[in-house]
């Protein structure tokens, strides 16, 4: 679906794209180069980070040079195999996203309710194991919802309201009867949706209750700055995924359920690294070093905050 037929709009709208996709690439890249350039950021938090940072780039990837290619070309068809290719990518990235906020979840969890057994819970060998488990369940998501589609799918010719192959849409097309694959999809969206969502709230309360037991406001306010930009990456990617649900299932505009898909895939993304690089002096700090050797200049700090606070890792 195109969002607009007038020249002069989608002129406008490919360069806004296009402006937020390079933002988006870059800032993620530039958190992970600032991460593996600085020894003081080999850490279980940066490396999730970076990883987390490796899925906003593919999440971002599988739908934005799509969309840009079909406005140039005035031509917005995407073949069979590329609409399955494109919904198992985005699968993929999004559940990526979702698992290992989890596991960041879980990090943060051990580090402020279990400081002194941190090293040793979270080894090496742990966070690998985390990240496996993470691409594996996140594969195993994609693979289902692919093979459902393909167990229901009889398509020619139809028409996506929205401007990438979106699961949920491609179910709503086909011509067979989905109470089976419904069902599927909703146990689905329960284990990869629901659950780790409560994994993140459970954390956070026992997180929150470690917090208040600090005796000093300024002991609670450095352990909670901790996990402050998780936090608000987690309101943000489970807020707007909420808002593209609730846009496909009341009977929402194709215009506006493809602007909620908008923020969802294209704004979220791109706002991470800033949410996890002006609050954070450590990060902030490898990212000035970065940016002053690359160029040769001095590069001012960016970091937003009252005072020098280092974090407790």
């Amino acid at each position: 679906m195109s969002f607009s037929e007038d020249a002069d709009v989608q002129a406008l709208l490919l360069g806004l794209f296009l402006s937020m996709y390079l933002v988006t690439v870059l800032g993620n890249l530039l958190i992970i180069l600032a991460v593996n350039s600085d020894s003081h950021l080999h850490t279980p938090m940066y490396f999730f980070l970076c990883n987390l940072s490796l899925a906003d780039v593919g999440f971002t990837s599988t739908t934005v040079p799509k969309m840009i290619v079909d406005t140039l070309t005035h031509s917005m068809v995407i073949s069979y195999d590329g609409c399955l290719t494109q919904m198992f990518m985005f699968t993929l990235f999004v559940s990526m996203d979702d698992v290992l906020l989890l596991v960041m979840a879980y990090d943060r969890f051990v580090a402020i309710c279990h400081p002194l057994h941190y090293q040793v819970i979270m080894n090496p060998r742990c966070c690998g194991f985390l990240l496996l488990l993470s691409f594996m369940a996140s594969l195993l998501d994609s693979l289902m919802q692919n093979l459902v589609v393909l167990m229901v799918s009889c398509f020619s010719g139809v028409e996506i309201f929205n401007f990438f192959c979106d699961p949920s849409q491609l179910l709503n097309l086909t011509c067979s009867d989905t109470l089976s694959s419904d069902i599927v999809i909703y146990l689905i969206g329960i284990i990869y949706g629901f659950l780790p969502l409560s994994g993140i709230l459970f954390s956070y309360y026992k997180i929150v209750s470690s917090i208040l037991r600090v005796p000093s406001p300024g002991g609670r306010y450095k352990a909670f700055s901790t996990c402050g930009s998780h936090l608000t990456v987690v309101c943000l990617f489970y807020g707007t995924g909420l808002g593209v649900y609730l846009s496909s299932t009341f009977s929402l505009s194709a215009l506006k359920r493809a602007l909620a898909s908008v923020v969802y895939t294209v704004v979220t993304p791109m706002l991470n690294p800033f949410i996890y690089s002006l609050r954070n002096q450590d990060m902030n700090r490898a990212m000035r070093r970065l940016i002053s050797s690359a160029v040769g200049v001095p590069v001012p700090c960016l970091c937003i905050g009252r005072g020098k606070r280092k974090s407790i890792l």
